[in-house]
């Protein structure tokens, strides 16, 4: 049972979905090696794009924070004179 179980959730047998994988490995590694990409080329390309992605993320809430604080210069100070004046009434 335990073995069926198995081979339903790979697709096959545990060995023949081995080989295949391997294959498909070979071809698509023979593919990268034609375009001339290398394993060390594409990790470093996706750390390259993650990190841009960080510095456009990270830049866009720097940029929200300063607006944040630029307003909060002016409307505090109102918030709290119109406290002021509204509890002298």
């Amino acid at each position: 049972m335990a073995n069926g179980n198995i081979e339903r959730f790979l697709g096959g047998s545990p060995l023949g979905v081995l080989v295949r994988l391997l294959f498909i490995s070979l071809l698509v590694g023979a593919a990268m090696a034609f375009l001339g990409l290398s394993p060390q080329a594409l990790y470093q390309a996706a750390a390259r794009f993650v990190r841009s992605l960080g510095d456009l993320g990270f830049g866009a809430v720097r940029e929200v924070g300063q607006w944040i604080v630029a307003g909060a210069l002016l409307v505090i100070p109102l918030w709290l004179l119109s406290r002021l004046f509204a509890s002298r009434r």
